[in-house]
């Protein structure tokens, strides 16, 4: 069975459970995603998936059981929106989103981490965490991606999908798109929109995707994330990061920045 199809145990899981069974000042992960193009073969949910998927990992590996919130399923996807069925927010909504999110958890829960599954979400989050963090409330937020990973609806992905929703990815329908470097990328992705860029929504190639890779990639987002959780350090934008992996003149790793989550 994929993990998407399973279920995280029903204690840590805040859309099964009753309010009499929430624990005291718990931590609280809270996916965000998109609906969003990914190529002709990924489904519009995928950010969404793994996101989740990722908050269920830490939350089962964490000893002091963090609840799963039920997923953000709409982000700000801009530069898909060229692409019949992508639906976008955009930055402004998803931020009041994420802002209220935030206050209303703060009445019970104890600290806030937000699990972004797309990238697209990652400026509103830099603005509206240290926001937050400035009201008072303990919250940050850490990213999906991997090391050398490709942009979007290639390789990484689809093998995540084929792991975690198999029944989702349509391999026959998969093409490659362009394999720039983000970097590269960037310039023309943002003036013009991904279709503009790769016509069939693909940035990267999905050859070569195996379920098994996609195990792989899961296991490292959340050893990662555990990892980053325990550390309880954010940089300026309140994005959690692991000091001793960080040149010793980041900016950001300040004191202050300290955040109690586990």
């Amino acid at each position: 069975m994929s993990q998407h199809n399973a279920q995280p145990p029903a204690a840590s899981d805040l859309a099964r459970t009753v309010w009499p069974a929430v624990p005291r000042n718990p931590l609280v992960l809270v996916p965000v995603g998109s609906t969003e193009q990914h190529g002709p073969h990924l489904p519009f949910d995928t950010d969404s998936v793994i996101a989740r998927a990722v908050a269920v990992g830490v939350a089962g590996a964490l000893s002091s059981a963090p609840l799963v919130a039920p997923p953000v399923l709409y982000g700000a996807s801009g530069e898909h929106a060229h692409f019949p069925g992508t639906v976008s927010i955009g930055h402004e909504a998803l931020s009041s989103v994420l802002v209220e999110l935030v206050r209303s958890l703060s009445l019970w829960a104890g600290s806030v981490v937000f699990v972004n599954g797309h990238g697209g979400n990652a400026s509103t989050l830099g603005n509206v965490v240290p926001q937050m963090r400035a009201e008072g409330h303990e919250v940050a937020w850490t990213g999906c991606g991997v090391p050398g990973g490709d942009a979007h609806a290639g390789r990484t992905e689809t093998s995540l999908m084929l792991h975690l929703a198999p029944q989702d990815v349509r391999m026959d329908m998969a093409v490659a798109g362009d394999t720039r470097p983000i970097g590269t990328l960037m310039p023309d992705l943002i003036a013009h929109g991904v279709r503009v860029v790769s016509p069939s929504g693909v940035l990267g190639d999905p050859a070569g995707a195996s379920a098994d890779e996609g195990r792989r990639l899961i296991e490292l987002m959340v050893a990662v994330t555990v990892r980053r959780i325990g550390a309880g350090v954010t940089d300026d934008r309140g994005h959690l990061v692991v000091p001793d992996e960080m040149p010793s003149a980041a900016p950001g790793l300040a004191p202050e920045r300290r955040i109690a989550l586990s």
